[in-house]
């Protein structure tokens, strides 16, 4: 079917425009960019040349013929108009008719001439009829749709103009929203704020830790410290506090005497702040204790920290856990560590001083008077670290009493140099060998030192690749050592063997208060071993047998040692054991036979126990109570 595209008179259109004009500030533009602009050609622009051609054949390939002639021309015929308004009428035909033959590209391949065979015969005057009709129709349209909304600056128009131009009304009126949204939250955090700032006006010891206060807040808070006589100890931890915000510290912290502690942990404060901050405490002498662990501090913040504590005589405690201290980092703190005379704690755990870091460490341990507390855990030194730590640490002139050396890839020749420093201390009272990896023979040589030592009360042997062997080794040594009342020999292979090398001495040797034995493999047979040994031992008090495999068996079988009167044992774990409702009714009956002397904390969770046990031991809880005087018995499942 033959389609005709209509576009209108370029007078109808002009005088359209001037109409639309007319309305004082209309925003009608007839451009496709309006919302309300109809869907018809008015919106292509058409440039109109006079052409003198009387028709227009169609160039679409494989339409009809089509030919545009000006009815009445030369016939006197019309529809009663005067000569002369149909001779205006068909030259403005004619003139429109040429406007869409350029728009419609019939001019690529037609000529001009009268109809042919299959023409169609259009009467140009009503076309241009039509076309001004179109038009003046559309502009009636545009400014009643105008005059609807209530014209100019009503909220319709403005919402319609906002969508036509690209959403900038609405994006004006969402931003205006956001901005009273960003106001509103902006009076509520200063409201927090300023209910912290009176806390720390008020209490000795604030907790601030994880507020979200960022440096505005910190700022605003740093202010509170400035002299403030009440306020000892604060955490501003995890508050994503960087360099700008511990500047606010610099006046605070001048004109503030009391302030004890303070701990900066978990923020990022990075080598720029550590600097501002090391500035501030050469001269602040209230701070005693300064904890920046995880803050991105490298060897460049170190350095200015290490130079502050040359001339700081009041800090005690500095923490610089999980940061990327390497080995200048620790040249600089061993040369501070040879001068200062107050420090008494160093934490630098989870940093990367290796055993280049480890050496010249253990030259500031040489000349150190100060130090008690070396925490120095997951930093790879590895045997040869061990082996010059251990040369600084038999050096030093102090009394060292906590070490921890834990995570340190040692093993059985780094447990070696440890051991010497086991042997000679007379000090020592807490030592952290956890997950190293010593073995048997590194567990030998522990052990032989621990029989000449008579200060260690606590020591960590856990997750060593210990066995059977190394364990014996250890019992031995129980025998002779009365003061370790804390041995931890967890996720060590140990099985059944070394469960009950153990059991026969703790029967009636050593002073071991808690012994824990968790994930070291010695299932129902290890328990049969230990509950034996809790009718005879009279020391124990925590005893932790996670994740052995126990099951029903194995809690049944230590329900009824736990029958026996035994006023030592306060705290049991069975977590991770396996154990289903019979067990857990075996425990329950246990504790209901033995109500007295029932263990205060019961632990059973991450194991299979159903509503049906959980009931048993709620009502076994309940029956202790009862009939001892209101007797508390904690049970977890």
């Amino acid at each position: 079917m033959q389609s005709l595209t209509v576009a209108p008179h370029p007078t109808t259109l002009h005088r359209t425009t001037r109409l639309l004009r007319a309305v004082p500030h209309t925003p009608l533009p007839i451009c496709p960019t309006s919302p309300w602009t109809p869907p018809s050609p008015l919106c292509s622009p058409l440039k109109l040349p006079r052409v003198p051609s009387r028709s227009l054949r169609s160039a679409s390939p494989g339409a009809s013929n089509l030919t545009v002639r000006a009815s009445g021309d030369g016939d006197g015929s019309g529809s009663g108009a005067s000569s002369s308004t149909r001779r205006s009428a068909a030259r403005r035909s004619r003139q429109y008719s040429s406007s869409v033959q350029e728009a419609s590209g019939g001019r690529r391949g037609g000529r001009s001439g009268g109809a042919s065979n299959g023409g169609v015969e259009v009467d140009t005057e009503l076309i241009g009829i039509g076309a001004m009709l179109l038009a003046v129709g559309a502009g009636i349209w545009g400014v009643s749709r105008f005059l609807a909304r209530g014209g100019i600056g009503s909220s319709a128009d403005s919402d319609e103009e906002g969508e036509g131009s690209g959403g900038r009304r609405d994006s004006s009126s969402s931003a205006g929203d956001d901005k009273e949204k960003q106001k509103k939250w902006r009076q509520q955090s200063m409201a927090k704020v300023r209910e912290l700032a009176q806390q720390l006006r008020s209490f000795k010891t604030v907790d601030l830790s994880g507020k979200s206060l960022g440096d505005e807040g910190f700022k605003y808070l740093a202010e509170s410290l400035a002299f403030n006589n009440s306020v000892e100890s604060v955490d501003f931890s995890n508050n994503g506090i960087g360099p700008e915000g511990v500047k606010a510290l610099t006046e605070a912290l001048a004109t503030n005497a009391y302030l004890k502690t303070l701990n900066l942990s978990g923020n990022m404060i990075g080598d720029e702040g550590a600097k501002v901050l090391a500035g501030i405490m050469e001269q602040n002498r209230g701070v005693q204790t300064l904890q920046l662990s995880s803050n991105g501090i490298g060897d460049e913040g170190m350095r200015a920290l290490a130079d502050m504590l040359k001339k700081n005589e009041a800090m005690v405690c500095l923490e610089m856990n999980n940061n990327g201290i390497e080995y200048e980092g620790c040249a600089a703190l061993a040369d501070a560590l040879a001068s200062t005379k107050s420090l008494r704690s160093l934490h630098l755990n989870g940093n990367y001083a290796g055993t280049l870091g480890a050496s010249a460490l253990a030259k500031g341990l040489q000349e150190n008077k100060s130090l008690r507390e070396l925490h120095f855990n997951g930093n790879g030194v590895g045997d040869e670290g061990a082996r010059v730590l251990a040369s600084g640490l038999l050096a030093h002139k102090g009394k060292l009493v906590t070490i921890d050396l834990s995570n340190n890839s040692m093993g059985s020749k780094g447990a070696a140099h440890i051991a010497e420093v086991i042997k000679k201390s007379r000090s020592l009272q807490w030592l952290n060998l956890y997950m190293n990896d010593f073995g048997d023979k590194g567990a030998e040589r522990i052990a032989d030192a621990l029989k000449r030592n008579k200060s260690i009360a606590t020591i960590d042997l856990g997750g060593n690749n210990i066995h059977a062997e190394g364990i014996a080794a250890i019992c031995d040594a129980l025998k002779e050592n009365s003061t370790i009342t804390t041995l931890e020999l967890g996720y060590n292979p140990i099985g059944p063997d070394g469960a009950k090398a153990l059991a026969d001495t703790v029967k009636f040797h050593g002073n071991v208060e808690t012994l824990r034995l968790g994930w070291c493999k010695i299932g129902v047979k290890g328990a049969e071993y230990m509950a034996d040994a809790l009718k005879y031992n009279n020391t124990i008090n925590t005893l932790d047998l996670r994740a052995n495999a126990l099951g029903d068996e194995g809690a049944a079988i230590l329900a009824l040692s736990l029958r026996v009167v035994n006023e030592q044992l306060s705290s049991l774990d069975l977590g991770f054991n396996e154990i289903r409702d019979k067990g857990a009714y075996a425990l329950a009956e246990a504790l209901k036979a033995n109500g007295e002397a029932a263990v205060e904390t019961l632990n059973l969770s991450s194991n299979y126990i159903t509503k049906y046990g959980q009931v048993a031991l709620s009502e076994a809880k309940d029956l202790v109570s009862e009939m001892n005087d209101g007797k508390e018995v904690n049970i977890y499942w």
